[in-house]
């Protein structure tokens, strides 16, 4: 947890970084409804429409996820994961490469 008025205590999230997880959710939620209204206007069964959504609120969900995971972090993000990495080491030498203490650690991302 990061304090807002300690600047050394990292980063606080932006809006739009805060709401990231929202639009996942939110464009999960408009094509599963997208589904579940063709699927109730094609059979005119209600609860076949609800399973229809259901499943595809939770295979978009999963799908959107997946490929978030697989976006490679850009130059701020880098900088930013760097920086945590730094705040962790407490200016001690964990890795076995040899980094000196107080040198800038090394980005696996890189």
């Amino acid at each position: 947890m990061t304090d807002d008025k300690n600047p050394d205590q990292g980063r606080t999230p932006s809006m739009r970084d805060r709401m990231k997880p929202v639009e996942f959710v939110g464009i999960s939620a408009v094509l599963a409804l997208f589904v579940g209204l063709i699927v109730l206007m094609s059979t005119r069964e209600p609860v076949l429409a609800l399973i229809f959504f259901g499943v595809a609120f939770i295979v978009t969900l999963v799908v959107l996820a997946l490929f978030v995971l697989g976006m490679k972090p850009d130059a701020d993000e880098k900088r930013d994961l760097a920086e945590q990495n730094h705040e962790l080491t407490d200016g001690t030498d964990r890795d076995a490469g040899g980094d000196a203490p107080g040198a800038a650690p090394r980005n696996p991302h890189d």
